[in-house]
């Protein structure tokens, strides 16, 4: 593909990615932000005035487009009290779509570039079926899969002193799943010959579960439990709302992407074509 069309599809991506992490904020705002202050209302009636708890929600809450840096805050010394450094309501509405847009437009950009590599190269899709796909790769291997492994915590979960070693295992498991996920269409496309495509597919797709499998049984667990009397509905809602929201992101992605990247490799009309009709002599 020439550099100037991978030009042209990346500043497409990352408009995409803009315009999909939008409607993603106002999905989070709206769905994600309940959770996310009951949690925090939890913690405050709980917390001893230490103020042991993490409420960043730790690596499995990065998973959910910058909802931890919106929502963390820092434990003050003296008075046993936590002091927010910024509030709310700034946390909840401008912190937060920093993070959800930022993160929309560099996943775009990065998606972007998959699709220039992928078109053509694993089936023949159209555009628009290739964003698709791509974007659906995407949120299986890059959050669906690790999430298995380390769900998203609300704030009120998680020791700060297991911060790095939470965030370090969340990421190992997005490299791995994405290199498993690479090698797992590779495979494909080699068996595809032999097996036929359909095939030759779903064999590579139950490779990949299968070291996944594996993977997720061998790297260490989250060791920071859920706490003694939160709200079992309260947690269940804080990561259904974090799946919603890549949900909600990916799908906009796939659909404002396809399209620009139809339009843009769409062939230009013959010369014929565009010429305009001459009025007739009379």
């Amino acid at each position: 593909m020439p550099s100037g069309t991978v030009g042209r599809l990346l500043l497409r991506g990352l408009l995409a990615g803009l315009i999909a992490g939008l409607v993603a904020f106002v999905f989070a705002y709206t769905v994600g932000e309940g959770p996310v202050s009951d949690s925090i209302a939890q913690e405050q009636a709980h917390s001893a005035p230490a103020g042991h708890h993490d409420h960043g929600g730790g690596a499995a809450a990065a998973a959910g487009a910058g909802d931890a840096a919106a929502h963390e805050h820092e434990a003050a010394d003296a008075g046993g009290e936590e002091e927010e450094l910024v509030s709310r309501d700034l946390q909840s509405t401008a912190g937060l779509a920093t993070g959800v847009l930022v993160y929309g437009v560099a996943v775009g950009g990065i998606a972007a570039l998959a699709f220039c590599f992928a078109l053509g190269r694993v089936g023949r899709f159209g555009p628009r079926a290739t964003a698709a796909l791509v974007a659906g790769a995407a949120f299986v291997t890059v959050y669906f899969v690790p999430f298995l492994k380390y769900p998203a915590n609300p704030p009120a979960v998680g020791n700060p002193d297991t911060i790095g070693k939470r965030t370090a295992l969340f990421f190992l498991m997005i490299a791995l799943s994405v290199l498993i996920g690479v090698a797992a269409v590779i495979l494909g496309k080699r068996l595809a010959p032999r097996l036929g495509t359909w095939n030759a597919t779903v064999a590579a797709g139950l490779g990949y579960a299968v070291v996944m499998a594996v993977l997720a049984f061998v790297l260490p667990p989250n060791d920071d439990a859920i706490p003694d009397g939160f709200p079992a509905a309260l947690l269940w809602d804080f990561r259904l709302a974090s799946i919603g929201l890549q949900v909600v992101l990916w799908t906009g992605f796939a659909l404002l992407f396809g399209t620009l990247a139809d339009r843009a490799l769409a062939p230009a009309a013959p010369a014929a074509e565009r010429a305009p009709v001459a009025a007739p002599a009379v």
